[in-house]
């Protein structure tokens, strides 16, 4: 190849200044994409009010929401009775077990002696009973003073009780809470907020500044305080409700209900090789594996079968798929089928089927089959029979004719002649194409879930909309997660081999 030098590139314009002048457009091109592919962002980014709703946005909260994915909240209330005097409650389900005494709550108790006066109940003379046939339009006849005695308040009773006073209760290294039934003082880093609470009106008085972390929507109404991933509490005069965080996923192994909660690994195995048998029914490892399958926290074994459902939905739909899509596209191909009306329907019916995304087929096919995997399939493979037969179709318009024509020379039947002169060119792509949408479609399968076709993105739908089970969120896409890497490693693995068997 022999290169042009300065002279004789001048000396070519000079003679030919037509062919080597630039255009308007080929000088200014790439400013001009440039600057207008500036002004689509900027468009975009007023027409979305994107500065609007970053300046907006509550950053602390997002992160209260991912801490909660890795962590959990052992959550006490203090109720507090208009005597300031205070009761400490736990969640029916609370991870800390079934008999809590955290050493972060230090909750001074008074003896103190209480009047209490009681109401006996009221004495009253049975009117006649209705039979229980009856029916009446008329309003229920309010009973006469004759009918019930008032009732009337018993005499005083003295009771000495142990209540709480006050508490101090720690969330963090420099974050902590004082309370003492009418005062609230919270403190975290170096700042600290007071708050009053007033029994009588019912409100919640903020002295001195708010800072940030502090939010209070009206004058006199709850506060929710922040503490980053100490955790948060949120106030009101009769109650505080306190949600300590701590890293980890609470229970993930036994839950409070289980004789192995709370026990360390090597007292979990003498348990188990022990002969003692716990449940006279069933061996101590059997009821440890049961455990495990049926902790009421996690739900292991439901979150599996969740998942399996999503894998067969996946793997069903794309089967079908490809069956129907494969025979589908030999008529809708050109070169293969010459009739033209035949190609142009059988292409409309797979832009028909493809048009109408996947979660719009689920909506359909629940209606029409129920909530399970039946509608999920069903969705599956028709969007994927629409885009499978159009690739598939597509494939064939662009394979060689040279190797049909060999083998149509020799005689060859016209069945032969695909099998042997079409498939060998096309059956690679085709499975690859195949093997790319089971892969893609164990992720969709995952979102159609969500509306009620199935498997684990119903279950993982159901977590989200608690808005407390965020750790239960992030184990499920940690399985979805592991599973598409998994399919994803099958599927490269199976298109090499294809692939690497078509060039031998």
């Amino acid at each position: 190849m022999s290169m042009i030098n300065t002279a004789e590139l001048n000396r070519l314009a000079e003679r030919y200044p037509h062919v080597l002048e630039r255009s308007v457009w080929q000088r200014y091109r790439m400013p001009l994409s440039i600057g207008i592919l500036a002004l689509y962002f900027v468009f975009c980014w007023w027409f979305f009010a994107v500065g609007k709703t970053i300046s907006e946005a509550n950053w602390g909260l997002a992160g209260n929401y991912l801490a909660d994915w890795v962590s959990y909240e052992i959550r006490p209330e203090f109720q507090i009775a208009p005597d300031g005097s205070m009761e400490i409650t736990y969640p029916r389900f609370d991870p800390i077990g079934p008999h809590p005494n955290p050493d972060w709550i230090d909750a001074r108790k008074e003896t103190v002696t209480r009047t209490l006066t009681e109401v006996a109940p009221a004495a009253q003379t049975a009117a006649p009973a209705a039979p229980k046939s009856s029916f009446s339009f008329l309003a229920p006849v309010a009973p006469q003073a004759g009918n019930a005695a008032q009732a009337e308040p018993t005499a005083p009773k003295t009771v000495t009780q142990e209540v709480i006073t006050s508490a101090h209760v720690t969330l963090g290294s420099a974050a902590s809470i004082d309370l003492d039934g009418t005062n609230l003082v919270l403190t975290r880093g170096g700042e600290t907020v007071s708050l009053a609470l007033d029994h009588v009106h019912d409100t919640v008085t903020l002295q001195g500044p708010r800072p940030d972390w502090v939010e209070q929507r009206a004058e006199g109404g709850r506060v929710i305080a922040y503490f980053g991933m100490a955790g948060w509490i949120d106030v009101t005069a009769e109650r505080v409700r306190v949600r300590k965080r701590f890293l980890g996923w609470e229970n993930f192994i036994f839950d409070t209900n289980s004789p192995f909660f709370d026990l360390t690994p090597a007292q979990v195995l003498h348990k188990i090789t022990s002969e003692d048998r716990i449940d006279p029914k069933m061996s101590n490892l059997a009821l440890a594996w049961n455990n495990v399958l049926y902790n009421a926290s996690w739900q292991h074994l439901d979150v599996w079968t969740k998942l399996l459902q999503t894998i067969v939905m996946a793997f069903m739909g794309t089967l079908l798929a490809m069956l129907v899509a494969f025979p589908l596209s030999f008529i809708a191909a050109r070169n293969i089928s010459r009739n033209r009306p035949m190609n142009q329907l059988t292409k409309r019916f797979f832009d028909f089927l493809r048009s109408v995304d996947m979660l719009i087929w689920a909506l359909f096919f629940t209606r029409a089959f129920g909530p399970g995997p039946l509608a999920g399939i069903s969705a599956i493979f028709f969007t994927d029979t629409g885009t499978l037969g159009k690739l598939y179709a597509e494939a064939l318009e662009n394979i060689d004719d040279k190797q049909r024509e060999g083998v149509k020379s020799v005689g060859a039947s016209p069945i032969a002649v695909q099998r042997f002169g079409v498939l060998p060119q096309v059956l690679p792509v085709f499975a690859s194409q195949a093997l790319y949408f089971w892969e893609s479609n164990t992720r969709s399968a995952t979102i159609i879930g969500a509306v009620g076709a199935g498997g684990i993105g119903l279950k993982l739908w159901e977590a989200m909309r608690t808005n407390s089970d965020w750790e239960n969120v992030a184990y499920m896409v940690v399985l979805i997660l592991i599973v598409v890497f998994l399919f994803d490693a099958i599927s490269n693995s199976l298109r090499s081999r294809l692939m690497g068997k078509s060039r031998h």
